[in-house]
């Protein structure tokens, strides 16, 4: 059965909170794609729109758009996610996830695309992660 740690990512008040998925919840996600946008009613988590923007495996392993299926590639990398640019135009071979979501996905990224704007407060222990964007104290 699959587990995953779903992050969902407010645009409008800048902030990601966390939610545990298990069950019937998580199967929601198994076969969806980076891009692809899933509703939150099947996660449990109200009456929101979300896109899937990334994740990463049990390993860290991060997903990446331009590779199909969910299997591990080595993929020869330029730019974007998975890769830590060194000098210039230096292109390096890195292990990377494809783009679906699977059974070995641990961590699910996502965005509100419409709906209310604090969607986790529904889900069993949403928590704000560190190093997210708050209103400073004045």
């Amino acid at each position: 059965m699959a587990k995953f740690q779903l992050i969902v990512s407010d645009p409008a008040s800048k902030t990601s909170k966390a939610a545990s998925l298990e069950g019937t919840k998580a199967q929601a996600l198994i076969g969806k794609s980076i891009g692809e946008e899933v509703d939150g009613k099947l996660l449990g988590l109200g009456n929101v729109k979300l896109r899937i923007t990334g994740g990463t495996d049990k390993d860290g392993v991060p997903m990446r758009f331009d590779i199909q299926g969910a299997a591990r590639k080595r993929a020869i990398l330029s730019s974007g996610v998975g890769y830590r640019e060194g000098s210039g135009g230096e292109r390096q071979r890195r292990l990377v996830r494809g783009r679906t979501v699977s059974e070995e996905t641990l961590q699910v990224n996502s965005v509100i695309v419409a709906g209310s704007p604090s969607p986790v407060t529904a889900s069993a222990t949403p928590t704000v992660l560190a190093g997210t964007k708050e209103a400073p104290n004045e």
